[in-house]
C-alpha cells in the first residue's frame, strides 16, 4: 500500500508520536484495523529506526493503545483463528489524523 504520509526509510528517529504511528499502521490496514503484533510489524517494517536496538518502543506502543482515548480494543470474530483482539481507530479521532497529518503538533505556549 502506498504510505505517502511516511518519509523515506531514514536510519534516524520518526517526527512521529507513537500515537501517530499507531494511526498510521491502522490507516494503512484493510478494514483499518490490526493486532498489537501487526501494529509492531508496521512501525518495524517502514520505521526502521524501530528495526534495531531497545525494544522499549513496544512497550509505549501498548502504553498508547491502553491509555489513549483514540485507540479502540474489538474482540475477533467467534471462530477466527488467531491471538489477540483488534485495535481500530476511534471514529472522534479521526480529524486529529486528516490529511495523513501524523506529525508531531507543536504545544501552545
Amino acid at each position: 500500500p502506498s504510505l505517502s504520509p511516511l518519509s523515506p526509510l531514514s536510519p534516524g528517529r520518526p517526527p512521529y508520536s507513537y500515537s501517530a504511528l499507531i494511526a498510521m499502521a491502522l490507516h494503512s490496514a484493510p478494514g483499518r484495523r490490526r493486532t498489537l503484533s501487526q501494529i509492531y510489524q508496521f512501525v518495524a517494517e517502514n520505521f526502521p529506526f524501530y528495526r534495531r536496538g531497545r525494544p522499549g518502543w513496544q512497550n509505549s506502543i501498548r502504553h498508547n493503545l491502553s491509555l489513549n482515548e483514540c485507540f479502540r480494543k474489538v474482540p475477533r470474530d467467534e471462530g477466527e483463528p488467531g491471538k489477540g483482539s483488534y485495535w481500530t481507530l476511534d471514529p472522534n479521532c479521526e480529524k486529529m489524523f486528516d490529511n495523513g497529518n501524523f506529525r508531531r503538533r507543536r504545544r501552545r505556549r
